[in-house]
């Protein structure tokens, strides 16, 4: 990161989500917002890859747009849908009982 104004805010804006005092998402947002308006920061050309890895540590997992966590996760296994036999065996129980 070569702008030293970003680097202070972030530690400030970093502080204030630790207080609680701000949201993860705000930050991430002031950010990005800092980086497409500072001369510096669009120069800087691996600041992109920065935020993202900020956002990541910041965020909590349900914040983290889809299609970044998809990339992250391996692809998970389709769930089997419960066996008829299982669904079943409630239905044999209840009959066994005599109804009072």
């Amino acid at each position: 990161m070569q702008c030293e104004r970003l680097v202070k805010l972030i530690k400030t804006w970093y502080l204030n989500v630790q207080d609680e005092t701000m949201a993860p998402a705000r930050m991430v947002q002031f950010i990005k917002n800092h980086a497409a308006n500072c001369p510096v920061c669009r120069q800087d050309p691996d600041l992109k890859a920065e935020i993202e890895q900020i956002a990541a540590f910041v965020l909590p997992e349900t914040k983290i747009p889809k299609a970044a966590r998809a990339k992250n996760e391996p692809a998970a296994a389709p769930k089997e849908p419960p066996s008829q036999e299982n669904s079943h065996k409630n239905d044999d129980a209840e009959a066994a009982e005599p109804v009072k």
